[in-house]
C-alpha cells in the first residue's frame, strides 16, 4: 500500500466556463468529488434529482444554489450544504473560479 498527500488545490483546470468533476474517494456507500466551476450555471429548466443526500462546501469563489421550491443560497468560502435525496435543485450561478467538495452518501 502507498500512502501519499495529494492537496485538492493541485492541478487545477485552466479557466473557461463549465465544470470539472475529479473523483476523490469513492466505496458503495460514499463518494467524494472535487468539482471546479468557472461561471457556470446549470442548463435552463435542468434539475438535479440524486438518488444519494450530498453535502457540498465552497472551498473557493462564490455559488448560488437554486431549488425547485424557489428558494435562492448564496454560499460564499467556508459555506456548507446538505441537500437531501430528490430535493429538485440546480447551480444558478458560480464566480469565475469555483472549488465544491461534494460527498454524496447512499
Amino acid at each position: 500500500m502507498t500512502i501519499a498527500v495529494k492537496n485538492l488545490f493541485a492541478d487545477l483546470p485552466a479557466g473557461g466556463s463549465g465544470e470539472d468533476i475529479l473523483s476523490l474517494f469513492e466505496n458503495p456507500n460514499v463518494k467524494i468529488t472535487r468539482v471546479v466551476s468557472h461561471s457556470y450555471s446549470s442548463q435552463a429548466g435542468f434539475w438535479y434529482d440524486q438518488a444519494d443526500d450530498e453535502w457540498v462546501i465552497v472551498l473557493r469563489g462564490q455559488a448560488t444554489v437554486e431549488f425547485a421550491s424557489g428558494e435562492f443560497i448564496e454560499m460564499t468560502e467556508g459555506d456548507c450544504l446538505t441537500i437531501e435525496r430528490h430535493v429538485k435543485h440546480r447551480v444558478a450561478r458560480t464566480s469565475e473560479e469555483t472549488i465544491w467538495l461534494a460527498v454524496h452518501a447512499t
